[in-house]
């Protein structure tokens, strides 16, 4: 299969406004990987670059079906993003949890809630480490 270069190209600077400066690096090495190539060319060349909804918004969305799958490692990621882009408060952060609490069960928002914590305390770190 043909990758379209443009839509690659298109995918990784998305995937930067979605999980920060240098998280395309990511994805580079499985570029020959059809699967790798969906995600880049349509997921986020696509869809995630779809102005109909805001990246924070398709954010809510993606963390809604994280915390469902009951994944504190995938909402990490998704956090991660969300601190490094400046996309909720801290009064937001602590809400999340809470709200999803009545529609994904106290087991999948745990899982919620620990990511969360881990991306705050990874961005933390991580801004301590750049300045």
């Amino acid at each position: 299969m043909t990758i379209n270069e443009e839509q690659w190209q298109k995918g990784l600077e998305v995937v930067d406004q979605v999980y920060g400066p240098g998280a395309s690096e990511m994805m580079k090495p499985f570029k020959e990987a059809r699967f790798n190539q969906e995600i880049v060319t349509n997921q986020f060349a696509n869809l995630w670059a779809d102005p109909a909804l805001s990246i924070r918004e398709k954010r809510l969305l993606v963390l809604g079906a994280t915390t469902m799958l009951g994944r504190a490692d995938l909402v990490e990621i998704q956090m991660l993003g969300a601190l490094t882009n400046g996309e909720f408060t801290e009064e937001q952060l602590e809400l999340i949890p809470l709200f999803m609490l009545f529609y994904a069960g106290a087991g999948n928002t745990t899982a919620l809630f620990r990511g969360i914590e881990a991306a705050k305390a990874k961005y933390k770190e991580k801004s301590q480490a750049a300045g």
